[in-house]
């Protein structure tokens, strides 16, 4: 944040100027990589709880003196890593996430996600965990996951399950991998929003790997996805704003102004704030609390739409997923988003469908994955153009490590459209098949 965040905030005036501070020349435009790994213990698929001797605790510490990183306490309790401009942090059921520093290239993202995995590998082989690449718990219920000590998700199980019959599931058993990217102005914002949207369900089918959950085959692609279309109608969903004429920075505002707060932090102190929208803490203050840049932007991260706007633009839509897969999510994005011709070929390919036909086909490639229509059309033949839409992006794009530009890392995408199912619909015919329902063999095929 360019203005002081600690400043109250006069006008909505001023919270679009705060969008707009986010803009950046496209030579300064940089990929940030956001990956969620569920943990178990492997010899028995048991939970990870937070506390004990193998549990998360003892693994952030392991990590944060192999690796050097710098903890994060809250009431004593380490959930948090930093490290330069990288954080490890911990999600509600203990599923571990690295977010990582905004690079330039897909290949810094690779080394840094290598040596990340790494450090994680050597601090959880001593406690027996395991980390998998999945979009969904695989063997236990919401309610048997233990909770996580942070307040902030204190106050969002009480908030979330008034507001949606899945949010718990949401909070405690999901996983996902996603990535964001930079603006120029108010009009590439709206530009690359409005693609993302229009995209979204293609990548999600290609990314759609929660197919087993709670011991068993779940009948979707990707639960992840079904889960999320029940945890809150007002901060969630394919953000139909976006196509409105008057879109744009403030409208985006206006809308935020009015989704209820979760909570408003001060010196350290986390209090509930959900009987107020941000709208009405601004005009009429919280007790002696009055909102500041700050609390709007900490606000800002408690709205889940699948694009996701803040001083850069977050894609949401995609399962965790093993290694293979992992680094093509940036790049596909990457390689529509940051390449002007890509953009136009990418709003050529999906441009026509409207909201009903986007939201329909988000819901059915939750389904059915790659056997998902979108717009009367085959999701796995629309997936196809856009992978090579995207290839086409990074080449010319040109960022190059030693003989290799970035579209080398579309290869597992490819190579997953050449098979025509989703990595859950795979998953859910090995479960079903040679795997004989075996934990062990789930753990051994998603592990990183």
């Amino acid at each position: 944040m360019a203005a002081d965040p600690a400043a109250l905030i006069e006008s909505v005036d001023e919270l679009v100027d705060f969008m707009a501070a986010g803009e950046k020349p496209p030579s300064a435009w940089r990929v940030g990589t956001e990956h969620e790994k569920i943990g178990l213990h492997a010899a028995d698929a048991s939970l990870v709880e937070y506390a004990g001797e193998r549990g998360i605790r003892a693994l952030l510490e392991s990590m944060a003196e192999l690796g050097d990183w710098e903890p994060v306490r809250e009431a004593g309790n380490v959930i948090a890593l930093h490290k330069d401009a990288a954080s490890v942090t911990l999600e509600p059921g203990g599923q571990l996430e690295l977010s990582g520093a905004p690079l330039r290239t897909i290949h810094e993202t690779r080394d840094e996600i290598e040596a990340h995995l790494e450090l994680v590998r050597r601090a959880s082989e001593p406690l027996g965990i395991a980390w998998l690449g999945l979009g969904i718990h695989p063997f236990h219920a919401p309610h048997e996951i233990p909770s996580m000590p942070k307040a902030r998700y204190r106050i969002m199980r009480s908030y979330l399950p008034t507001r949606g019959s899945r949010a718990l599931a949401m909070m405690f058993t999901t996983a996902t991998v996603q990535a964001n990217y930079d603006y120029a102005s108010e009009a590439d914002m709206i530009e690359k929003v409005r693609i993302a949207l229009g995209v979204q369900p293609i990548v999600s089918s290609i990314f759609a790997n929660s197919s087993v959950s709670e011991g068993k085959a779940n009948g979707f692609a990707s639960k992840r996805l079904f889960t999320w279309t029940d945890t809150d109608p007002d901060r969630c969903g394919m953000l139909p704003i976006a196509f409105d004429p008057d879109f744009g920075y403030r409208r985006y505002v206006e809308w935020a102004l009015d989704v209820p707060m979760f909570l408003v932090v001060r010196d350290g102190e986390y209090h509930a704030a959900h009987d107020q929208t941000f709208r009405q803490f601004l005009r009429d203050g919280r007790g002696e609390f009055r909102a500041t840049l700050e609390d709007f932007n900490l606000h800002l991260t408690t709205l889940f739409p699948d694009v996701r706007v803040k001083q850069f633009i977050e894609v949401r839509g995609a399962d965790a997923v093993p290694k293979r897969l992992l680094l093509a999510l940036p790049a596909i994005w990457k390689g529509v988003l940051y390449d002007a011709d890509a953009r136009a070929a990418a709003w050529a390919l999906v441009g026509a469908a409207s909201q009903a036909e986007r939201e329909q086909a988000q819901r059915e490639v939750a389904q059915r994955g790659m056997d998902a229509r979108y717009a009367g059309r085959p999701i796995r033949e629309l997936g196809s153009e856009l992978a090579e839409i995207a290839r086409g992006g990074l080449q010319r794009i040109g960022h190059f490590d030693r003989d290799s530009d970035e579209s080398a890392f579309l290869d597992p995408v490819f190579e997953q459209l050449e098979l025509g199912r989703s990595p859950g619909q795979v998953m859910r015919a090995l479960w079903d098949g040679p795997w004989h329902a075996s934990a062990d063999r789930l753990i051994e095929y998603a592990r990183y």
